[in-house]
């Protein structure tokens, strides 16, 4: 028969580490090329993006296209030099794959440098 002591101290429980969820840090923009916001053309490209637990693009893939492939090429140029903080769960990091619409939305006033470039054609 086994005696079970009163009040006989425990190990406490191990602390419970919230989880935290995948957060974007750094995302510059990508670069929107001249003759298109010239010409008014607009788009978003959607892209699946995973992030490694350093926090970095390890894969980067299109998803669904602008319907320009130069936009679409400069959104998948400049994605994988984002910078996220990684999920955590127990403390610990893990990748996690999410879709990224980068938008490209034309100017509402014509960039001054349309006109060099239009005297250039």
């Amino acid at each position: 028969m086994a005696l079970v002591a009163c009040n006989a101290e425990q190990a406490p429980p191990a602390p419970v580490v919230p989880s935290t969820e995948l957060a974007a840090v750094d995302t510059p923009k990508p670069d929107y090329p001249l003759e298109l916001a010239c010409a008014g053309i607009s788009g978003t490209t959607v892209l699946v993006v995973t992030v490694g637990t350093e926090g970095k693009p390890t894969q980067v893939q299109l998803s669904q296209s602008s319907g320009d492939e130069r936009l679409d090429k400069s959104a998948l140029e400049r994605v994988p030099s984002w910078r996220f903080n990684p999920p955590t769960r127990n403390g610990q990091a893990f990748a996690q794959t999410i879709q990224v619409p980068v938008n490209f939305k034309a100017p509402a006033e014509r960039p001054a440098e349309c006109f060099a470039l239009d005297a250039g054609k």
